[in-house]
């Protein structure tokens, strides 16, 4: 999903589908191993070691999510250093909306309920010994549940990018939209990309939920939410706007955010519509609702420690908390690569085969965004 669905998912652009790809795999290798180190330290930091396993590479798979996601807000606008520098700040700040969503929301003194070490999305999880041998110490529940990735993921890596494109805003970019446009192969490939995450997004989401009935009804949720989606998308798509197409363009014409990919409708908003459908979730759970698996689901509330409407407030706190870390991160880190000092323009290109196009190699095109001016 990380490197063939975002990868193929930011080819449509005709200039740009050579860097997508190859910035895509960049970017999520160094994620990858960036987020084990800093997920490590706050998770599963034991006996001076940090402590890897499945749920490690998962976790690691999410972060990197997260950082793609921004970086489809800034597609074609920063080079290869940029992009490096920008996901070496989001995967701290991701690991540390985390830790403070699963682990320090009104925390209390934890009374003996056996879950693993790693929160990752904040399922219990069962124990795990180290390299030594030793039992790991058991962490106490997630305060807040975010199975899926609804804050945590899809709303931080959204927002971060979107308010980092804001902050690299530069007008004369709008000289080179007609750039912007896709082919026919360049839509085909972003298609393939399209599909890859639809099959393997309910696996994806219920690659951390807690065994049994969890992870068989977040698998069903997600299926079906996606086959629904579908339908509702390509009816909606052909009722609404101009030439049946759904378009966003307030986003850069009000609040001069260059938007690339659209990712404030595809993972902004759902992630902040998950957020909350997760308070109204939370502020209905019963025993009568969820039988034996409240435990699973909310601990707090099933041991009795915390009611289903302090559930709730905790959720939308969480989800609040996100927004902030999201915005004052991506401000930094926007204001951080608009300084321009890592990345100088025009002294960078990819080396590709020499084909022709236009009449010169493709190994002398310039990514789109060299068209404006850092």
């Amino acid at each position: 999903m990380v490197f063939v669905g975002f990868g193929f998912l930011m080819v449509f652009l005709q200039r740009y589908g050579f860097s997508s790809v190859g910035f895509t795999f960049l970017l999520a290798a160094f994620a990858l191993q960036w987020s084990t180190l800093v997920q490590g330290f706050l998770h599963s930091f034991h006996g001076g070691h940090i402590h890897v396993g499945v749920e490690s590479m998962i976790n690691a798979d999410f972060c990197a999510g997260a950082v793609l996601i921004s970086f489809g807000a800034v597609l074609g606008k920063t080079g290869p250093t940029q992009l490096l520098l920008m996901a070496l700040l989001e995967v701290v700040l991701f690991g540390i909306n985390e830790f403070v969503l699963l682990h320090l929301l009104g925390v209390r003194v934890w009374g003996g309920m056996e879950s693993g070490v790693g929160g990752g999305q904040g399922q219990p999880l069962s124990q795990e010994r180290g390299g030594g041998g030793g039992v790991l110490p058991l962490t106490p529940p997630p305060q807040v549940r975010d199975a899926g990735g609804s804050m945590t993921i899809h709303t931080f890596g959204a927002y971060f990018g979107l308010v980092l494109s804001r902050v690299l805003y530069r007008p004369q970019l709008e000289k080179s939209k007609h750039r912007q446009g896709s082919v026919y192969h360049s839509d085909l490939f972003a298609m393939i990309g399209t599909i890859f995450l639809w099959i393997f997004w309910p696996s994806f989401n219920a690659a951390l939920t807690a065994l049994g009935a969890g992870q068989h009804r977040t698998a069903l949720n997600t299926y079906y939410s996606l086959a629904a989606s579908t339908l509702g998308t390509f009816a909606l798509s052909a009722l609404v706007g101009e030439d049946g197409r759904l378009d966003m363009p307030i986003l850069e014409s009000k609040f001069k955010v260059q938007d690339t990919c659209g990712v404030h409708n595809l993972h902004g908003m759902p992630g902040v519509l998950g957020a909350l459908l997760g308070v109204l979730v939370a502020g209905l759970a019963t025993h009568e609702a969820y039988g034996d698996g409240l435990e699973s689901v909310f601990p707090l509330i099933a041991e009795g420690q915390r009611s289903a409407t302090s559930q709730a407030m905790h959720q939308l706190f969480g989800l609040f908390v996100t927004l902030m870390f999201a915005s004052v991160g991506g401000g930094l880190g926007g204001i951080i690569l608009v300084l321009c000092l890592l990345d100088p323009c025009a002294l960078w290109h990819w080396v590709a085969p020499s084909s022709m196009v236009g009449g010169r190699e493709a190994s002398q095109i310039l990514p789109y965004h060299h068209q404006g001016s850092c």
